[in-house]
């Protein structure tokens, strides 16, 4: 197989044989007509999206293997903007809008050679934790059907774990590739905000949402975020720091790192397998040098309340423009007025999560309320970030869980929007204070699911976050771990 391979065994492989990107190809196509049909990981894989994936190979095919990412297939989430592929966000209110142009990430992938597989499913403009809120139906966990792959980047979590690309692009809103890479046994990564260029990703929070990876390994993690790292003109959130050498970061020697283990991500919540397979892997972190210690984030319990304000209100904000009048989806009967229109358009095109963040985010901007919603959850988001700047003064990293659960089954907790935001309790700090976190495999429960660890590190130190997940990582065979694809 191909598709089994990491992103640096398909590149030696092809340095040596070429013309194997066609039968990368062929295991490509035929894999996804094997298991699309059960997984529901890319939207609309017809004949369109399978010439776009085959000429991207064919035109490869008429040079010599040049760019890091030379014949790679790489998933990418549908919300971000691929020239002339339809970018839908998983949404009826976009369907039919294909993008003019391609995103900043798309056009560094582009440049390294890779091969872009377009519209991987995903919760509607990322409002889940689960990739049960899709418009066109859910996406399956590959360690067992019946349970969810994690939201909002369930479908490119998915997608690697299957073995249906070899890595993925998704957002990270308030841990949207951090949790399915936990509930898929995956790595994911979210850069420091600023890291990576936004330019393409259609907006759901305009100052938590942040583009990163999701791979089989920790190696690959890094370089892809050495290829779409680095500031961007076209993006003025984008930081204007040089990008280091991620890959020989991995090496760096851990004995002696300090690691904070926050107390407060271990509370009342967390499933006992979950606390079985941290504990383990704190020990393994002793065991290779590491000097882990506990450390207080005493803000952190109100996290999730802080981030359903600032998301929400944002996401109101930025979702405005939709309104059946420029693009997407139009509803409107003859003799309507145009607030008709509107009302009919966002109703049929939004669905329910998405019209319950509208309206949660309008009512906290609106007069009246902003001072005591908003602008106090601004207020804690600071408190939030002042907790990691303190704990970053005493330790290098912090260790944490990346959910307090391993995946939850179909429609456990999509009748109780409350547990279904908390899911997210273990990574939306990281998304408020803006730090960089990557999440990767740390056991199995009992059951057979897998369960994630995260590391956190200070803002611009991804570098710290490689080299210490690297060492874990080499010391067990989590990752090398694949799904049975249980009924």
């Amino acid at each position: 197989m191909f598709l089994d391979k990491t992103i640096h065994q398909l590149v030696e492989d092809y340095s040596k044989n070429p013309s194997a990107t066609q039968d990368m190809l062929k295991e490509l196509l035929e894999r996804v007509g094997d298991l699309n049909s059960k997984l529901n990981v890319y939207l609309d894989f017809g004949e369109t999206n399978e010439s776009f994936v085959r000429n991207q190979v064919e035109s490869l095919q008429k040079s010599k293997p040049s760019g890091r990412l030379w014949g790679v297939p790489i998933a990418i989430k549908d919300n971000l903007c691929i020239q002339g592929q339809e970018t839908a966000c998983a949404s009826h209110i976009l369907s039919g809008f294909v993008s003019p142009y391609d995103a900043t990430v798309i056009s560094k992938l582009k440049a390294e050679g890779a091969v872009l597989i377009p519209r991987v499913n995903m919760d509607e403009f990322a409002f889940g934790s689960s990739t049960e809120n899709s418009a066109f139906g859910r996406t399956c966990n590959p360690w067992n059907l019946s349970h969810v792959p994690g939201g909002s980047s369930g479908g490119s979590a998915a997608a690697v774990a299957a073995d249906l690309a070899a890595a993925s692009l998704g957002s990270d809103t308030g841990g949207s590739i951090r949790q399915p890479a936990s509930f898929c046994g995956v790595v994911g990564l979210k850069p420091t905000y600023g890291r990576v260029s936004r330019y393409g990703l259609v907006a759901f929070a305009s100052s938590l949402d942040q583009i990163g990876p999701l791979t089989k390994d920790v190696k690959d993690a890094a370089l892809l975020l050495s290829i779409i790292a680095g500031e961007d003109p076209k993006d003025s959130t984008s930081a204007p720091m040089d990008v280091p050498d991620y890959l020989a970061a991995l090496h760096g020697d851990v004995k002696g790192l300090k690691v904070g283990i926050p107390e407060e991500y271990f509370g009342e919540g967390t499933d006992p397998d979950v606390r079985k397979a941290m504990d383990k892997a704190i020990d393994v972190c002793t065991q290779l040098g590491m000097q882990c210690a506990k450390v207080k984030m005493p803000h952190t319990p109100y996290a999730v309340a802080t981030y359903y304000v600032v998301a929400t209100a944002e996401a109101s904000s930025n979702l405005a423009r939709y309104d059946g009048v420029k693009y997407g989806t139009r509803v409107q009967e003859q003799g309507s007025s145009l607030i008709d229109m509107y009302l009919a358009s966002r109703t049929q095109g939004f669905g329910k999560e998405t019209q319950r963040r509208v309206v949660l985010g309008t009512y906290v901007l609106s007069q009246g309320y902003y001072d005591d919603y908003y602008l106090k959850g601004q207020k804690v988001r600071t408190l939030i970030r002042q907790d990691f700047e303190k704990a970053f003064e005493s330790f290098d990293v912090l260790l944490a869980p990346t959910s307090p659960t391993a995946a939850f089954a179909e429609g456990e907790r999509s009748q109780d929007p409350l547990q279904m935001y908390l899911s997210d309790i273990c990574t939306i700090s990281a998304n408020l204070a803006g730090v960089p976190a990557i999440s990767l495999p740390c056991g199995l429960t009992e059951k057979g699911l897998p369960i994630g660890m995260q590391f956190f590190a200070p803002a611009f130190c991804e570098d710290r976050l490689f080299k210490a997940a690297h060492a874990y990582e080499q010391a067990t065979e989590w990752h090398t771990l694949k799904p049975a694809f249980k009924e």
